[in-house]
């Protein structure tokens, strides 16, 4: 143990990041009072479940004319080899996101839904977009991809985020 690295939570390590660059305010995190979270009504093996990611169609298709991103979805059923996530920010030198089933691992899911461990999947997958804006996100993505989440009956979600 003598030799260990001491660990930096992934929080601290992001304020150093940015101060490393050069910004005097540190990143002011999202948070709730009151968490936008339920327990399952169902037992999980009965439960509709979205899958859902942060990385963009390779087309980047999920943006307005003015280059603001929405949020978007696709087939579960025939999903694209890769997705886009260049413009995201992950540590590029130690890893890679050629392989969508290492950040969005929809083909797991379909072998754990017909192992029983849940119900199901809804018919799409979805992206939210990584735009650090928690006005927008409160405002616009959160209440869009609730309505999309609701529309295909899901009863829960599982958030892949690169």
């Amino acid at each position: 143990m003598g030799n260990a690295e001491p660990t930096i939570n992934y929080m601290e390590r992001t304020r150093l990041y940015y101060r490393a660059l050069g910004y005097s305010n540190d990143y002011k995190w999202s948070h709730f009072d009151d968490a936008p979270f339920a327990r399952l009504a169902r037992p999980l093996a009965q439960s509709r479940i979205a899958l859902i990611t942060t990385s963009s169609p390779t087309d980047r298709g999920n943006k307005d004319a003015r280059g603001v991103k929405h949020v978007w979805s696709l087939p579960v059923a025939n999903p694209p080899d890769r997705l886009f996530t260049d413009d995201l920010a992950w540590d590029k030198e130690s890893t890679h996101t050629n392989d969508r089933e290492s950040f969005l691992p929809i083909a797991a899911a379909q072998a754990l839904a017909a192992a029983g461990v849940f119900g199901g999947l809804t018919d799409h997958f979805h992206g939210v977009p990584t735009e650090y804006s928690h006005r927008k996100t409160e405002a616009e993505d959160a209440p869009a991809l609730l309505s999309l989440l609701r529309d295909e009956r899901a009863e829960g979600a599982i958030l892949f985020p690169i």
